[in-house]
């Protein structure tokens, strides 16, 4: 398949996310009245889910908070091929305990209860540059959050007193019109009435619907007021990837850094009103596949054998953005680094050379890992629903000479 024609079917595809998603606020604009007390969208971005912030193929290595209370489902991709990149996000326990009550439930909840709240998981898989299957799952919760929304108790008071009274005022009216209906003597009047009566009716049960719009029209201000504001995440969550036969049937499991148990924790810090400075801290534990070859000195006979040690990998990597809560640039530097640096290190841990027998130093190998990462990018909130995450990252070696220069992109997509 020609080039153009993949961009055609990415941007086909694009095209169709963005349609159905606007779609899906029409849907709920319809469904207003049923979903009265629903208490969103109170994010302050949409970034990718954990478990692809974890497989590292998201655009921003160093990626900024969010609390979605919301499902959402994440696309990306590394080309123009239509590899399926996607994973599945959401709040259970906000969705158990907070989602369609009253905001006062939430905030008159204990600290802790809030916090399990914004407790995110997400599942999800990506087809990488070797054609292995990678599956995980990874789970994130919020430790500290600098501006909450949903708790300036002040700043949504006067709503309900407004409600409370016009809400009063027409089932006043209601009463009275009632009563006139059933003292009135004049029967060509009382069509009149009842349609007075059930307008106001209708009327009534619309004040939630109301009362919800009022308070997200009020988030929604705080929320494009402190996109910047600062947070400590933590995460935790595992990988495997699998070795795929040209069919795509899982076949074994590889054993390199791409199946691993990672635990991290993010945190941000707002610089004025256009700056946001973010670092991150993950560690990864995994098993570390070696190959090597023996000689049989006595009998010069050579023999291809592999073994398998217990490794971790650091990354430490920091990211500073500018912007506003509708775009917003980023510039990132990232820095990885095994505990066992080479493969004869790790050789050493498990592996006891037979007598007579010596390693062929040039015949060992193991996955490489290039320590350092710089990257740049954007982030666009196409609308409430919808985010748009890009960038060029560059890979470099311990000399830090350049290896590989890709282009990232992945799209969020909030299920409202």
């Amino acid at each position: 398949m020609s080039l153009t024609c993949k961009i055609i079917k990415s941007s086909l595809l694009f095209f169709i996310c963005v349609v159905n998603i606007s779609l899906s606020e029409a849907q709920n604009l319809i469904n207003s009245n049923s979903d009265a007390k629903r208490i969103s969208p109170t994010e302050f971005s949409i970034p990718a889910s954990p478990v692809f912030d974890l497989m590292g193929v998201t655009p921003s290595q160093v990626v900024r908070s969010s609390d979605i209370k919301d499902f959402k489902v994440d696309w990306a991709f590394k080309s123009w091929s239509l590899s399926p990149n996607i994973a599945l996000q959401s709040q259970p326990f906000w969705e158990i305990l907070y989602n369609r009550r009253d905001i006062k439930k939430y905030q008159e909840a204990p600290l802790w209860k809030r916090r399990l709240s914004s407790l995110d998981v997400s599942a999800g898989t990506v087809l990488d540059q070797n054609s292995d299957r990678r599956i995980g799952f990874a789970a994130k919760i919020s430790l500290y959050k600098e501006k909450d929304p949903l708790m300036l108790k002040d700043y949504y008071k006067d709503i309900e007193k407004v409600i409370q009274e016009e809400k009063i005022s027409i089932e006043n009216e209601i009463k009275i019109l009632k009563k006139h209906l059933d003292t009135i003597s004049d029967i060509f009047a009382k069509p009149g009435l009842r349609s007075q009566i059930e307008s106001l009716e209708v009327e009534l049960l619309s004040f939630n619907s109301k009362r919800q719009s009022m308070i997200n029209e009020r988030a929604s201000i705080i929320v494009a007021e402190n996109w910047n504001s600062s947070w400590v995440d933590m995460g935790f969550g595992k990988i495997n990837s699998y070795i795929t036969d040209p069919s795509g049937s899982l076949k074994s499991l590889r054993i390199n850094r791409s199946t691993a148990t990672g635990l991290w924790i993010n945190a941000g810090k707002g610089l004025g009103k256009s700056f946001l400075l973010s670092g991150l801290l993950r560690w990864h534990t995994y098993s570390e596949q070696v190959n090597f070859s023996v000689l049989d000195v006595s009998e010069s006979f050579r023999s291809d054998t592999s073994t398998t040690a217990s490794n971790n990998l650091f990354m430490l990597g920091t990211n500073l953005r500018y912007g506003s809560p509708f775009f917003a640039f980023f510039i990132e530097c990232v820095y990885e680094r095994r505990a066992l640096k080479t493969p004869f290190e790790a050789i050493a841990e498990v592996f006891i050379t037979p007598d007579n027998f010596e390693i062929v130093p040039e015949s060992v190998n193991w996955t490489v890992v290039h320590p350092f990462r710089f990257n740049f990018g954007g982030d666009w909130r196409i609308n409430k629903n919808l985010s748009l995450n890009f960038s060029m990252q560059t890979i470099f070696d311990k000399t830090l000479k350049i290896k590989t220069f890709l282009p990232v992109v992945s799209i969020s997509c909030m299920m409202r």
